[in-house]
């Protein structure tokens, strides 16, 4: 009889476990396509009114990084409250606001339009393989992220140092590398949702949206650099 209890005791633990894994994973997916929402009302009210037009260099780079991680301490510290998800949305507009300037750029181009769609469809690709993997995958990954840490610190390191050069080539090399580095970071962060390594769905959608978003304007960075048509 006690053998029978502690094993039906361990099934509802297991099953109590992979319910709230569910329960995360399925409220970061929802937080996740509600953030683009203000993402897309950010960038919208930037490239409209030019806001952000005279952001550029390190005045921009100033402006971009406080406000970034000043948002990111404030949603670390009210992640366990209401006021999370509105700060996260508060977020995702700043980061649309500060997209639009790039936005407008690419839309410059005859073909900019087409440029933004393909960005988008890349990075949507790239979210449907990594969620699958993150599924399929058994291996433990938690390892990979401290090297996938120096990987963003090396791109962040890069793209200042260009801020002063204004390199195409270096633009370009910064994109690539990117575009590995925050897909293997999506990668990482929604295989620690699947294994329960995260538990709170505001911090999960932080992790998995930073990604995306750094995918899709490194995309948008590449496709401007060789595919823009200027005619």
């Amino acid at each position: 009889m006690n053998d029978h209890n502690t094993t039906s005791g361990r099934f509802g633990t297991v099953a109590s476990q992979g319910a709230q894994r569910n329960k995360v994973l399925s409220n970061t997916y929802r937080l996740l396509a509600l953030s683009m929402i203000p993402t897309v009302l950010g960038a919208w009210v930037g490239v409209q009114t030019g806001i952000t037009a005279g952001l550029t260099g390190f005045m921009g780079l100033i402006v971009f990084l406080g406000g970034a991680f000043g948002f990111m301490y404030a949603i670390e510290k009210t992640k366990n409250s209401a006021a999370g998800v509105p700060v996260l949305l508060g977020f995702t507009f700043f980061m649309g606001l500060m997209l639009s300037r790039m936005l407008a750029m690419v839309l410059g181009f005859k073909n900019g339009t087409d440029l933004v769609m393909t960005a988008f469809g890349g990075t949507a690709f790239i979210f449907f393989v990594m969620s699958n993997l993150s599924m399929v995958i058994k291996r433990d990954l938690s390892q990979m992220g401290k090297w996938l840490f120096v990987g963003a610190l090396a791109i962040m390191v890069a793209a200042v140092i260009n801020v002063f050069i204004g390199s195409t080539a270096m633009t370009a090399a910064i994109a690539t590398l990117a575009i590995v580095v925050f897909s293997l970071f999506l990668l990482h962060d929604l295989k620690r949702i699947v294994d329960g390594g995260e538990t709170n769905y505001i911090s999960a959608t932080l992790g998995v949206y930073l990604s995306l978003f750094n995918v899709f304007q490194s995309l948008l960075a590449l496709l401007g650099i060789f595919g823009g048509d200027r005619e």
